[in-house]
């Protein structure tokens, strides 16, 4: 079969990738992989020996590592080169408990559509690096808007996704292997924004309608907005089902990054009636569900226009993580009642005793400090190790975990992450 040009790899990249993807190899080969896989899998079953770290080099890479620094030629090679040396950064210099594996993994080539309207969206100028942005929300009357919504549609390009495995093994053979694993979180194009990172709907709602409008119409208009809920609700579990239908669903149960900020490692999944060889399915993975943008909405509220329709969305999976950024102690009530249930976000604005008190040994307690603490000018390393030993007194008979997230600086200072 003939390559496509843009998958090419010419021969002085090709022996740049190949010597990264040799330092990978030993660096998986570290008893320490061993152990923190170990680990995961205690603490996600609920039996953890310590609390497990994990930080985030999502907007702070560029202070690790310039794109300048790359010395790959070719654009496929230089995003091959940037994610191999970030991880070999991730050990060698952050050292906190993401596990090496010596393989290297692609996405489903899926092309998702939108919901029949376009949204709009405008960013702000901050030389490049990430900053605000504003949109249109294109639904502006409920009522006339509604029907306008139409159910995605999705397609998968398996010859190119083919091809690119068959491109990256050869470059990789007898090194890395190379898995078409992250399938269920494919890059929607054309869709504009997320919908398998988080199956929590409110986004994507927010966006076609707007977040102040959102707030008035659980008022105004509450038909219009279960009915809304209701679509979104059902696109949601229409994309789900068509994914385990096509068979692009894959295993998130080892270094996978599942939920929003920890590792999927577990014995518990996939379910043992999944034989060798059959294509995994919904009940076999872990799904990640929140909603950050109902923060200001009442718990009642909440339990009556929002978690309705996600529940059955969650209930699919095997194991499920909720919450991100939005508190989730005012809610707990409701929440409790998602009966696979795993892991919980105890973001900064989260009542720690509350939670610890509430959840115990029954769920993970997914700490996320604020970054704040290690992004401003000025550091306070006592400030720091007061926080997480607060939390640690709180939660003391808790499965915990630190998740370093949302860093975006690190005011120029690298090491900063790693201490």
């Amino acid at each position: 079969m003939a390559v496509e040009t843009r998958f090419e790899i010419i021969k002085s990249d090709r022996q740049i990738l190949r010597e990264l993807a040799k330092c990978k190899v030993e660096i998986s080969q570290d008893p320490i992989n061993a152990e923190r896989r170990e680990l995961w899998c205690k603490l996600n079953s609920l039996k953890s020996d310590r609390p497990m770290v994990l930080a985030e080099l999502c907007g702070c890479r560029h202070e690790f590592m310039q794109d300048s620094q790359l010395k790959c030629a070719e654009p496929l090679a230089r995003d091959i080169e940037h994610d191999l040396q970030f991880e070999i950064i991730m050990f060698q210099q952050v050292q906190d408990d993401f596990v090496i594996e010596p393989d290297f993994t692609i996405n489903w080539d899926i092309t998702v559509s939108n919901w029949g309207m376009d949204i709009r969206q405008w960013q702000g100028e901050n030389d490049g690096m990430r900053g605000s942005y504003h949109w249109e929300p294109p639904i502006k009357n409920l009522a006339r808007d509604l029907e306008k919504l139409r159910p995605r549609t999705y397609s998968v390009d398996r010859e190119l996704t083919k091809t690119r495995k068959e491109v990256l093994g050869d470059l990789f053979e007898g090194l890395l292997e190379v898995r078409i694993r992250s399938s269920y979180h494919p890059e929607a194009k054309n869709a504009g924004f997320p919908h398998w990172w988080s199956m929590g709907m409110t986004e994507t709602v927010i966006k076609h309608v707007g977040i102040d409008t959102f707030m008035l119409m659980m008022y105004d208009e509450p038909d219009g907005v279960h009915e809304m809920m209701a679509f979104f609700r059902d696109d949601h579990l229409a994309l789900a089902k068509w994914c385990e239908d096509e068979e692009l669903l894959s295993l998130n149960n080892t270094n996978d990054y599942i939920g929003s900020g920890t590792h999927g490692y577990t014995r518990e999944l996939p379910q043992e009636d999944l034989k060798t060889g059959q294509p995994v399915r919904l009940k076999d993975i872990w799904m990640l569900s929140e909603s950050q943008e109902t923060v200001g909405v009442s718990p009642e509220m909440f339990a009556e226009f929002i978690f309705p329709y996600q529940l059955p969305i969650i209930e699919l999976a095997g194991l499920a993580y909720y919450g991100c950024c939005e508190p989730v102690h005012d809610r707990w009530e409701t929440l409790r009642k998602i009966p696979n249930l795993r892991a919980l976000s105890i973001s900064p604005w989260c009542d720690q005793s509350i939670m610890a008190e509430a959840i115990g040994h029954n769920y993970v307690f997914n700490r996320k400090p604020n970054p704040t603490m290690i992004s401003t000018n000025r550091w306070d390393e006592d400030a720091i190790r007061a926080d997480i030993a607060e939390t640690l007194t709180i939660a003391k008979d808790c499965e915990i975990v630190f998740s370093m997230k949302d860093v975006h600086t690190l005011a120029g200072h690298p090491e900063r992450l790693g201490r």
